[in-house]
């Protein structure tokens, strides 16, 4: 008997011995037998359908490799449905990946024990393939949706946390307030800067959350005097930063349409990667104004950075592989949230290295789109 044949066939007898192995997965235990049995039905209909279509060698080498073509607007096969909901089952990718293994050596044990001992080694290639390709799909939607659970976790971890950080801090301060004691104060002072470390990373997670789950970062437009924004900004760097040498130049006419809080942060995101990458020279800020744009610098000594570093140093939680000096509150989101907060003012943010000097630039419209001014 062909094996699509005898897929068709006892489909029941494999679908049962799939679920048998499922609930001997600790997340699905406890399931009903159409949980465990999920999407399994379609997807042996999908192999048997693909076996019965002939295919090229381009085809078989594909999908062995996981990587047939997917018709991108058609509905999502049954495949790709199983990896998504096995995520919200709980398992892991190697229990997911597991289910498959299990459901191969089922159908070839099988076959083999009805009579197929003369069995087409092509019947058997052709099956694997279909499983490979099956294994692609699951795998591909199930880290997407186990990526989509995590960024809802870590924004609403962020949201609940800063309830009780915020009571830290009041806290922290009203006794500051109160106390005159110069020892109690010392140990205040580092509980409160401690706090606004914290609140600082959990703005930032926050900012990551959002972008991460596709909703960017918002921003408020005002009419503001950004060298004025910047200026204060570098003196709160200044106070919590003071081994570095931060200068500032502005030029030209510096009013415009932007967001000045996330300005202010993606300058501090810049001074701050400039501090832990730079070789603790000089660090130079310039606010320059064109009639159409805001171009803010942030230039620092130090070792060159490779293009292969600079091409991924703005992807999140990746430090392109520079030494952190240590540093392990580094999340490795500051370069990722300026490039978001450009993107959010219609600008752009820029790298160029060269021997002893690295140069950060952004951009940013000095209006809003589609401001009648800008016409």
């Amino acid at each position: 008997m062909r094996l699509v044949e005898f897929i068709s066939s006892h489909g029941e007898a494999i679908l049962a011995e799939a679920a048998v192995y499922a609930r001997t997965l600790p997340p699905l235990a406890h399931e009903t037998d159409a949980t465990l049995r999920d999407h399994f039905p379609r997807i042996l209909e999908a192999i048997v359908a693909d076996l019965r279509q002939r295919q090229s060698s381009a085809d078989s080498r594909a999908k062995g490799i996981g990587q047939a073509p997917v018709d991108e607007d058609a509905p999502d096969t049954a495949a790709q449905t199983h990896g998504r909901l096995r995520a919200k089952d709980g398992l892991q990718t190697v229990q997911l990946v597991a289910e498959y293994r299990a459901l191969r050596a089922s159908v070839l044990r099988l076959w083999t024990q009805h009579g197929a001992a003369h069995a087409s080694i092509d019947d058997v290639i052709r099956f694997n393939e279909a499983i490979d390709q099956a294994i692609a799909e699951s795998v591909e939607y199930y880290s997407a949706e186990m990526d989509q659970l995590r960024n809802v976790f870590l924004g609403v971890l962020g949201h609940d946390l800063r309830g009780p950080l915020n009571a830290v801090l009041l806290t922290s301060e009203l006794i500051s307030k109160l106390s005159s004691e110069p020892a109690i104060s010392r140990h205040l002072g580092v509980l409160i800067r401690s706090g606004r470390r914290m609140s600082a990373l959990l703005d930032t997670l926050l900012h990551y959350n959002r972008s991460a789950l596709g909703h960017g970062i918002a921003v408020h437009r005002a009419r503001v005097d950004l060298g004025h924004e910047c200026a204060a900004e570098l003196e709160l760097l200044r106070a919590a930063l003071p081994e570095a040498v931060l200068t500032l130049a502005c030029e030209g006419d510096l009013v415009g349409e932007v967001d000045a809080s996330s300005v202010r942060e993606a300058l501090g995101n810049l001074v701050h990667n400039a501090v832990t990458y730079g070789d603790a020279g000089a660090i130079d800020l310039r606010l320059a104004g064109t009639p159409d744009t805001l171009v803010l610098t942030v230039a620092n000594t130090g070792p060159e950075i490779p293009a292969d570093r600079i091409a991924r140093m703005f992807a999140p939680l990746d430090r392109a592989g520079q030494d952190d000096r240590g540093n392990r509150t580094n999340l490795g989101l500051g370069l990722f949230i300026v490039q978001k907060i450009a993107q959010a003012h219609d600008g752009r943010v820029e790298c160029r290295s060269s021997p002893r000097r690295t140069v950060f630039e952004l951009t940013l419209p000095r209006r809003a789109p589609g401001d009648p001014s800008t016409a």
